[in-house]
C-alpha cells in the first residue's frame, strides 16, 4: 500500500507542474498543460484507482497551496477527479461467466469514450460561469475574447468571431474530450510498454456506443435551441458527444476500408483531415451515429465474411 500512496505522490506532482506550466504563457507550455490528466491517467490503469484518487488530491492541494485555492479546485473537477474517473473504469471488471475469477469481462471501451464526452462537456460547463450568467452576457464576454485574441490581424482575414463565439462551447467541449481521449491512450500505451496494463487491449475497429447514445445526442441538439444558458450548456453536450460518435466512424472506416488497396492512404488522410481542419469530424459522427443506428459494421461483416484483424 505504500508503493501505490508513493506512486500517486510522484504522478500528484507530475500533473501539478504540467498543470502549472500554463501560467508562463509559451505554446510549448500549452502543451505541457494539455497532458496534465497523464500522470493520474498512468497511476490510475497502470496500478489502481487509490494510486489515481491520492495523484488527483496531492495535485490539487499542490496547485491551491502554491498559486491559488480556485486553481485547485478548476483543476480537481475540470481535470483531476475525470482522470481518475477514466482510470477507475479502465480496470473495472467482472466475471464473465458470473462465477469464473479467471475470464473476466472488462468495462466496455465505448462506454468508457461516452464517459470521455461527459468530462470534456462537463469541464465546460463549469468555465462557462467566467463568462456571465445568461446567454447574452456568455455570447458577448467569448466574442470579445476572441476579438482580442485576433487584434492586430488583417480585419479581412479575421474569421467571423460573432460565429465563433456562438460555437465556442461546442468547440471547447470537443476539444476537452479529444484531450482526454489522447491522455487516456498515451496512459494505456505507456502501462502497456511498461507491463503493468491488466486488462486486454481492445480492438478498436469493434468498439461500439451505447444504443442511448444516439437518443442522448438527439436530445444535446433539441437543447441547443432552449432560450438563454441552456442552450449554451447542451451545445457543450453536443460537442462533447459528436467527438465520441467521430471515433465511432473512425472505427467504421478502418472496418469499411479492409482489403482496399488505398487503405493507408485513405486512413492517413481522414486523420489528417480531422486533425487539421476539424470540421470533418461531424462528417465522420455521422458515419458513427449510422453504424449505431443501421449496424454498418455487422452488414459489411456478413457481405464480406469474417474480418481480419488490423
Amino acid at each position: 500500500m505504500m508503493q501505490i500512496f508513493l506512486i500517486g505522490i510522484g504522478a500528484g506532482a507530475a500533473a501539478a507542474l504540467l498543470f502549472a506550466s500554463l501560467a508562463s504563457g509559451s505554446v510549448f507550455a500549452l502543451v505541457l498543460f494539455y497532458l496534465a490528466p497523464l500522470p493520474i491517467l498512468i497511476a490510475g490503469i497502470g496500478w489502481n484507482s487509490v494510486a489515481g484518487l491520492v495523484a488527483t488530491v496531492v495535485a490539487a492541494a499542490c496547485l491551491a497551496a502554491t498559486l491559488d485555492f480556485y486553481f485547485g479546485l478548476t483543476f480537481l473537477v475540470g481535470i483531476g477527479l475525470p482522470a481518475w474517473w477514466l482510470g477507475y473504469l479502465a480496470l473495472l471488471a467482472r466475471p464473465a461467466d458470473g462465477a469464473s475469477r479467471e475470464a473476466l469481462e472488462w468495462y466496455p471501451a465505448g462506454r468508457i469514450l461516452l464517459w470521455m464526452s461527459a468530462a470534456g462537456a462537463i469541464a465546460t460547463i463549469l468555465v462557462i460561469p467566467y463568462f456571465g450568467t445568461d446567454g447574452e452576457s456568455v455570447h458577448a464576454a467569448l466574442k470579445a475574447t476572441i476579438d482580442a485574441a485576433f487584434q492586430g490581424i488583417d480585419p479581412e482575414r479575421r474569421p467571423d468571431s460573432d460565429t465563433l463565439a456562438k460555437i465556442a462551447p461546442g468547440m471547447a467541449a470537443a476539444l476537452a474530450t479529444v484531450v482526454l481521449l489522447i491522455n487516456t491512450w498515451l496512459a494505456a500505451r505507456v502501462v502497456k510498454l511498461s507491463g503493468q496494463l491488466h486488462r486486454p487491449w481492445p480492438d478498436f475497429s469493434a468498439i461500439t456506443l451505447p444504443r442511448t447514445a444516439p437518443i442522448m445526442l438527439a436530445a444535446a441538439l433539441a437543447g441547443m435551441f432552449l432560450p438563454g444558458l441552456l442552450s449554451v450548456i447542451f451545445l457543450a453536450i453536443t460537442g462533447g458527444l459528436i467527438i465520441a460518435f467521430a471515433v465511432l466512424g473512425f472505427a467504421v472506416l478502418h472496418v469499411v476500408t479492409r482489403g482496399i488497396k488505398g487503405r493507408p492512404a485513405v486512413l492517413t488522410i481522414a486523420y489528417t483531415a480531422v486533425f487539421i481542419f476539424g470540421y470533418p469530424a461531424v462528417i465522420l459522427a455521422l458515419f458513427g451515429l449510422a453504424d449505431t443506428a443501421i449496424d454498418l459494421r455487422g452488414r459489411i461483416a456478413r457481405t464480406r465474411g469474417p474480418p481480419t484483424l488490423h
